[in-house]
């Protein structure tokens, strides 16, 4: 059996999103006569936690730790409520940020590059050298972000000579959030540098989407495969479908996710339909940002709004699947074009009708487009949107609201790690 030894930094008891691709992958290698071996930070501050998660870690696998020091510990000091939200990814609007909060995002962005789990890559370098000559491990495979974790692979390969494959689950200097750093000219072209020296000495990049893969081609002439995100084929038990007309956003709600012309879409069938405004609840399960909830209240929506936090991983599917019609938005920005949440393809497997609010012309509306599980439109489509929430209205007010997925087998995790198998075997 081969062995591969994959470099993360999230991992369970991590939750969200980010802990799930490789979490999923480890699972079911071994299937492919892959064995995986897994290096993590053994205290990581991670902003959400999911214990729940724990139990897809299979007994036989080998997972490495070792301590980090992150400076999220040291900044907590300041402001500890300010460092965690900006840690979950959330990052307020310019006009809305404290000195603080300011003062924090350049400290993140300057002298942290290209993250701040920088300080891990040394001793990492140290420790897994060692563990790979004496394991007689050959491939490597980083995934970022944290992109730090890619500059372990870079350092790993010049010492050793092992091959690397680098998974970007996001971009790197194209991301949304990359310009609310607050960088230096000087910082910006280290980040830029850092990106270019990674995919042009990585054996294989592996992107997933085909937006990112077209950006890095601009930049490398390495091979890049794309391989999605993806949903598991898991025993959860099938709840009855909500009684009320149940709209549900599934994750965080950062302050640039706020489609108002949804929300005004909203106000206005509430006004024209006595029966929708007994029916209709908006339910957010998730970091919602204080913009998001603001927005609600200027278009009356409050009222009809449940909040829930975060909730363990398996709670969250069995929330999408009795959901009336599920919520996907995404920032209407050229740099989301590319971005695929992975709750796309839970929401997919979940048989609920999706309504999804981007950027023209992104990789999900060509997915949700291609798999017949919804509607996609843009941040201008105001009239189109406010149909779709009438016709689904009506069709689940005669109980036959549903969709016909096609070809989603192709995007289960299993299939995809199949994908992978193949590239790691083919390197």
């Amino acid at each position: 059996m081969k062995k591969v030894l994959i470099i993360a930094y999230y991992w369970p008891p991590a939750g969200g999103p980010g802990v799930q691709r490789w979490l999923k992958f480890v699972k079911y290698l071994p299937e492919f006569n892959i064995e995986p071996i897994v290096y993590v930070p053994e205290n990581a501050s991670y902003p959400i936690i999911d214990n729940d998660l724990k139990s897809d870690v299979q007994n036989r696998t080998i997972v490495l730790k070792q301590p980090i020091n992150e400076p999220y510990k040291i900044a907590s000091f300041l402001s500890k409520k300010n460092t965690k939200t900006i840690s979950s990814g959330i990052i307020k609007a310019k006009k809305k940020q404290t000195f603080v909060e300011k003062l924090l995002l350049y400290i993140r962005g300057n002298f942290f590059i290209p993250d701040a789990r920088v300080g891990w890559v040394k001793p990492s370098v140290n420790y897994l050298s060692n563990y790979i000559k004496k394991n007689a491990i050959d491939t490597i495979i980083t995934t970022g972000p944290p992109h730090s974790m890619h500059l372990i692979g870079l350092e790993l390969q010049k010492q050793l000579s092992v091959r690397w494959i680098a998974d970007f689950r996001d971009p790197w200097t194209n991301i949304g959030y990359h310009k609310e750093l607050k960088l230096s000219a000087k910082s910006a072209q280290k980040h830029k540098d850092l990106e270019k020296e990674v995919l042009t000495k990585a054996d294989i990049v592996i992107t997933t989407s085909y937006t990112t893969k077209k950006e890095f081609a601009e930049i490398t002439s390495k091979p890049i495969h794309v391989i999605t995100n993806g949903y598991d084929v898991e025993t959860v038990e099938k709840p009855a479908l909500d009684t009320k007309f149940t709209v549900s956003h599934i994750g965080s709600l950062l302050s640039k996710r706020n489609p108002k012309i949804l929300w005004q879409a909203l106000n206005e069938i509430l006004k024209e339909n006595e029966q929708f405004k007994s029916d209709f609840q908006l339910k957010l399960i998730g970091k919602v940002s204080p913009e998001i909830l603001d927005s609600l209240k200027e278009f009356n929506l409050q009222n009809h709004t449940k909040t829930i936090g975060y909730i363990p991983h398996s709670e969250a599917l069995k929330y999408q699947r009795s959901a009336q019609v599920l919520l996907l938005i995404e920032i209407d920005s050229y740099e989301t074009i590319g971005i695929i949440p992975g709750k796309l393809f839970e929401y997919m497997a979940a048989e609920r009708p999706i309504l999804a609010i981007g950027p023209e012309k992104s990789d999900v509306e060509k997915i949700i487009k291609d798999t017949n599980t919804g509607n996609y439109f843009s941040y201008s489509d105001l009239e189109s949107v406010k149909k779709y929430i009438s016709d689904c209205y009506y069709k689940y007010q005669q109980n036959q609201l549903k969709i016909n997925g096609i070809g989603l087998q192709y995007f289960s995790r299993k299939k995809l790690t199949e994908k992978l198998a193949e590239v790691i075997n083919n390197l």
